[in-house]
């Protein structure tokens, strides 16, 4: 079933033969106009770090129970402060069991150049304290292209992928090799982050970790590093503090080192993940993630953040 790693950083390499500076000698007008054109490789370079949507904390968690609960949130996503996305999440989280899944389509500006949308949906079982995914689905599509990955996983080894379409062939692409499907996460399943111990959720080790990240088609890590605490208001739901992480990209197999979207993401030292608290449970999820990119910051942020724990078999401090 095996089919390799397909063209999700799969863009067009003459995409990003002219740099924004280039671009800018033309006019504003003109450099707005070359990044809806481009909207495919750019697109890429957010999904990367949200997976960087994307993508956030996967390591062992010490905490023997969980407590049952949902997390409903409902996400806006802008560029250079222009709305470009918006996007849903649901989390249920049962005595044994747990599945997540995210919806989102292009909106604002971006619609009128282009319409897009995209599902991912992953589920797993609760054994030891840990969230242990055995499946994980994304499909994306665009007006011209379409993405779709498929992922069966035991005991945080993938033995069953594909994606399609496949990439087009490449020499300098880093090849996958069995080893880098090996303790590893989805991108989904990785972004739950469990706070062990009785004490408050939103502590600055939620940050402290590196994340083994396999996406169907890439295998990277995102390094993560405490940065500071900052408070929150959702519109719905969710008023407090969170926490907030320092985030770098290091891809490791899968990706063709040369093209800008890769290189760009490695060089930025200003990504930020926030992380809220999912009540009645010892979980913290993504709230807030910010990517600088070539025509300035983007930005996924939660507008409606509501938990409701429900009776489970742990009891956990409530947020």
């Amino acid at each position: 079933m095996d089919r390799g790693s397909s063209g999700a950083e799969g863009d067009d390499p003459k995409s990003y033969r002219e740099g924004p500076a280039d671009s800018r000698k033309r006019g504003v007008g003109a450099y707005r106009i070359e990044l809806v054109n481009s909207y495919c490789p750019l697109r890429r370079a957010i999904l990367l770090a949200a997976a960087l949507l994307a993508m956030v904390m996967a390591q062992a968690w010490k905490s023997q129970l969980f407590a049952q609960a949902k997390l409903d949130a409902h996400y806006s996503v802008t560029l250079a402060g222009l709305p470009i996305g918006q996007g849903t999440w649901t989390i249920d989280i049962g005595e044994n069991q747990f599945s997540t899944s995210a919806s989102g389509a292009a909106a604002g500006l971006l619609r009128i150049f282009a319409s897009g949308q995209g599902h991912s949906f992953a589920r797993g079982a609760i054994s030891g304290g840990q969230l242990v995914s055995s499946t994980y689905s994304s499909s994306i599509s665009t007006d011209k292209k379409y993405d779709e990955v498929h992922m069966v996983i035991t005991a945080g080894t993938v033995k069953e992928f594909s994606a399609e379409p496949p990439n087009t062939p490449n020499a300098s692409r880093v090849p996958l090799t069995e080893a880098h499907r090996r303790g590893v996460s989805d991108p989904m399943t990785a972004s739950l982050v469990r706070i062990p111990g009785n004490g408050d959720t939103v502590v600055p080790q939620g940050c402290q970790r590196t994340l083994s990240v396999f996406d169907g088609r890439m295998r990277y890590d995102l390094q993560l590093a405490f940065k500071r605490f900052d408070s929150v208001t959702s519109q719905a739901g969710y008023q407090g503090r969170v926490v907030v992480c320092a985030v770098r990209f290091a891809p490791i197999a899968g990706h063709v080192p040369d093209r800008y979207a890769i290189k760009y993401l490695m060089e930025q030292h200003d990504m930020e993940m926030w992380l809220a608290p999912i009540a009645g449970t010892r979980i913290i999820a993504p709230y807030r993630i910010s990517i600088p990119t070539p025509v300035g910051t983007g930005v996924l942020e939660a507008s409606q953040f509501i938990s409701v724990p429900q009776p489970g078999r742990a009891s956990a401090k409530s947020q």
